[in-house]
């Protein structure tokens, strides 16, 4: 009995999100390692929605002792932590929410690890920067993609922040859209679906059975066979008609990722490139030009027997087609040199069933986003009246950095020297408006004041708010579930706006 209570334990500890991302992600959360640099708000309210939510093992890096400043906009730290190391002060209430994840702390400051030792993040599955100037950033980036870690930047300021998601690729199999049409295959019917359709007299009197039949076997006979106009197995097919005029075959999004360089594989080609290349060759055989079949149907007004036939139709199927898809990656492992079986079943029917919905995340560097930017997509954004402020924000957080290295400090830390910072950060963002192909252009006056105003303060509901935004990009990335942002997030808290610019 004990022992059964202490396997369904974490079941019941984690049961609402396991219902979002099931078993395989809570297990990947597990056994996930996660590096914390800098634990202010924003980084502290990060890694508390990842403790919560069971990550395997956390270590925090911060150099700094708790001051009494920390207390306004920390929750995590208490009077009794003032004088201490803030990275251990955190560590320790941080496992009072979750004593099954382990925490570490390593009190040095971020800036000088990553100069003195690169190779101590090597042995992290993610890397949240937060708070990091620019300089470090970039060292930081580089470190990481060389050593095929995730780096997710974080940062705070005042009332704007932002986060941004670097690694060289990143692949989604359970990539979950909110709106994606049933794959009922009705454009091409096979076999066992067309003599089923056949074996329902369409013409049966019997106003039960009418008003039951399936809209797939009678899509394509609506208006001529109604009996009554409130007939909803019909209503149905009217709605659902789309479904048979949708674009058959590959979406380009597919398309591009089974075209990729990589689904040319070798031995060293990760077992989603593998799964793409067999996917390939399915679709060129068993598949006839069409992907593996997702084998599930919608609910629909039908006979239950017809709604179970339809079920093992669609169910017998999908588990031919995986079969046909397990056969050629086992193929294709044994040309490689690779067992055969080293890839799971479990896995292939994963990747069987969502086919369709593969996406491909490829991240620009940082270097190459700061050293190398793209003209046009940067003026777009910056003329664009519904962007023109996240644009700002992006070069402001840019220009403090900037002028934090030239004068030491961040501006508008000092309330004497705000009138003085001002024109400060206008020159120095004037020249990132250049280096970023923007030559006479211009910020908004107001917004940099503002953010001198701000004195770079991390204002605990932004905090939250940026770090929330950070934890739920960590649970994407290691989960290998949803899709992760693609570009910069920023949030805009004077007009209450977030936005994504993908530079």
């Amino acid at each position: 009995m004990a022992a059964t209570g202490v396997v369904a334990e974490p079941k019941t500890k984690y049961d609402r999100q396991l219902r979002i991302w099931g078993d395989q992600g809570q297990a990947a959360l597990e056994k996930a390692s996660i590096c914390l640099l800098n634990c202010g708000p924003t980084g502290t309210e990060a890694l508390k929605n990842l403790v919560l939510g069971g990550i395997g093992s956390v270590t925090v890096v911060d150099g700094s002792k708790v001051e009494a400043s920390d207390l306004g906009n920390n929750f995590l730290l208490d009077e009794g932590c003032l004088g201490q190391p803030r990275a251990k002060s955190i560590c320790s209430f941080l496992q009072e929410l979750n004593d099954a994840v382990k925490a570490k702390f390593v009190e040095e400051f971020p800036a000088h690890l990553i100069d003195t030792n690169p190779s101590f993040f090597s042995q992290f599955t993610v890397v949240i920067a937060t708070q990091l100037p620019e300089s470090s950033l970039l060292k930081l980036d580089d470190i990481c993609r060389k050593a095929d870690i995730v780096l997710v930047a974080a940062r705070s300021y005042g009332l704007t922040g932002l986060v941004r998601v670097s690694v060289k690729e990143h692949c989604v199999i359970e990539s979950k859209p909110d709106h994606f049409l049933d794959d009922l295959r009705l454009h091409n019917p096979w076999t066992e679906l067309k003599q089923f359709a056949k074996s329902i007299d369409i013409n049966d009197k019997d106003p039960v059975v009418h008003k039951h039949t399936p809209y797939i076997v009678i899509l394509d006979l609506i208006r001529a066979h109604m009996l009554n106009v409130d007939e909803e197995n019909y209503k149905e097919a009217v709605d659902s008609s789309y479904k048979v005029s949708v674009t058959p075959g590959i979406s380009n999004e597919i398309r591009q990722i089974i075209d990729d360089d990589s689904a040319e594989v070798n031995s060293s080609s990760s077992d989603f490139w593998i799964l793409v290349a067999a996917l390939k060759e399915f679709i060129a055989k068993e598949g006839n030009g069409e992907l593996p079949l997702e084998g599930t149907i919608p609910d629909m007004t039908s006979l239950t027997e017809y709604y179970v036939s339809l079920q093992k139709i669609y169910q017998a199927k999908a588990e031919f087609d995986c079969l046909a898809l397990e056969h050629h990656v086992k193929e294709i492992l044994k040309r490689i040199g690779r067992d055969p079986d080293s890839i799971s079943t479990t896995y292939i029917k994963t990747f069987c069933k969502n086919s369709r919905k593969l996406r491909l995340c490829r991240y620009r560097s940082f270097e190459e986003e700061f050293g190398s930017p793209i003209v046009s997509e940067i003026q777009r954004y910056f003329t664009d009246e519904d962007y023109s402020y996240a644009m700002n924000f992006y070069i402001l957080l840019r220009a403090v950095d900037r002028l934090a290295a030239n004068y030491s400090r961040l501006p508008g830390i000092f309330d004497s020297e705000i009138d003085e910072d001002i024109p400060r950060l206008k020159t120095v963002a004037a020249s990132v408006l250049s280096e970023m192909g923007l030559n006479g252009a211009s910020l908004s006056e107001d917004l940099i004041t503002e953010m001198c105003r701000f004195g770079a303060a991390e204002i605990h509901p932004v905090a939250a708010f940026v770090g929330g935004v950070a934890s739920q990009e960590v649970i994407k990335l290691v989960t290998k579930q949803f899709v992760p942002l693609r570009g910069t997030f920023i949030f805009n808290g004077i007009d209450l706006k977030s936005q994504v610019l993908v530079l």
